[in-house]
Formats: C-alpha cells, structure tokens, sequence
C-alpha cells in the first residue's frame, strides 16, 4: 500500500521539508529536501558522508562545492561527492526551487 505524505507534514520551516526514510516503517533508504528560496537564501556550507543529489527545479543558484563555483539554473542535476564541503544560494529575483537526495535512511549532516 502507498503511503501518502503532505509536504506540509514534514515541514520544517517556510523555505523546506524534509524527509526522512527511516521514519517509515518499511526501512525506506532515501531521504530528501524539498526546498524554496527567494533571493539571498539557501543552506551555508556543510557537508555528508555520502554523495548529495540536487535537482534544480525553477530559479537560478551558485553552488559552491569545494572551490568550485558554480552558477545552476532550473532543469539541471548537480552531483556534489560525498565528505565534499558545499551549499547554495539563490542569486536571482525568481524563486529557487531545489530537491537535494540523500542515499540514506537519515540524513547525516555535518555543518560548518
């Protein structure tokens, strides 16, 4: 059977929701952001154990992953590898749409 999550029921501010597999009883190894944010905003610099996934929905980002910058706009994939520092921000007056994946029933975060 399907379960069904409101984003609102995972939500853990204005801008995101969060989703965490290991909170679902059939052990679902995955979990993920949902994110929006207007210009200015995004997460600081931090970094997993495990590779980062980030679809970029609508809006335009800078990444930064490791020294890299790098400007994304909506329609693309980002691959950030694992224990590599990183974190966006959105630069444009649209709003930023982001869905970040972690291969891991809980997300393992360390900030910076």
């Amino acid at each position: 059977m399907a379960t069904v999550i409101p984003l609102d029921d995972i939500r853990l501010s204005e801008t995101t929701a969060r989703f965490q597999g290991e909170h679902q009883g059939d052990g679902v190894a995955l979990s993920f952001f949902v994110t929006e944010y207007p210009n200015g905003r995004g997460p600081d610099l931090h970094f997993h154990p495990y590779s980062e996934v980030f679809i970029v929905q609508d809006g335009e980002a800078t990444f930064t992953v490791g020294d890299e910058q790098v400007v994304v706009a909506g329609g693309n994939v980002v691959v950030v590898p694992p224990e590599t520092v990183h974190g966006f921000k959105n630069h444009g007056d649209e709003l930023l749409r982001v869905v970040g994946i972690h291969p891991s029933p809980s997300v393992l975060q360390t900030d910076l």
